[in-house]
């Protein structure tokens, strides 16, 4: 299943309802999950892991819809060319 397709699933599960819970209330449950994805990352959970890694994709998808964004667009638009800085695959700016 590609960005889009997954956005477009995501919105047809939830969108009414995340709509109803508006902007603030859904970007908390992102922030959320943003933390236990966090949690799951440094105790080594793998199973756990790979639950929240979905489950932060899926608010992110969430909130691009809230917000008529398509996410399978930006990527390819931002990081399609490469780094968005120096042009390069792999990037070749110095580390920060």
């Amino acid at each position: 299943m590609d960005a889009r397709n997954f956005q477009d699933l995501i919105e047809d599960i939830y969108f009414e309802r995340d709509s109803a819970r508006g902007v603030e209330g859904s970007t908390l449950w992102f922030v959320e999950e943003v933390g236990e994805l966090v949690r799951a990352i440094r105790r080594g959970e793998r199973d756990n892991l790979e639950e929240e890694f979905a489950d932060v994709y899926a608010w992110l998808a969430t909130l691009a819809s809230m917000h008529q964004v398509r996410l399978d667009e930006l990527g390819l638009r931002k990081y399609g060319q490469g780094c968005p800085r120096c042009k390069a695959t792999p990037c070749s700016c110095a580390p920060v």
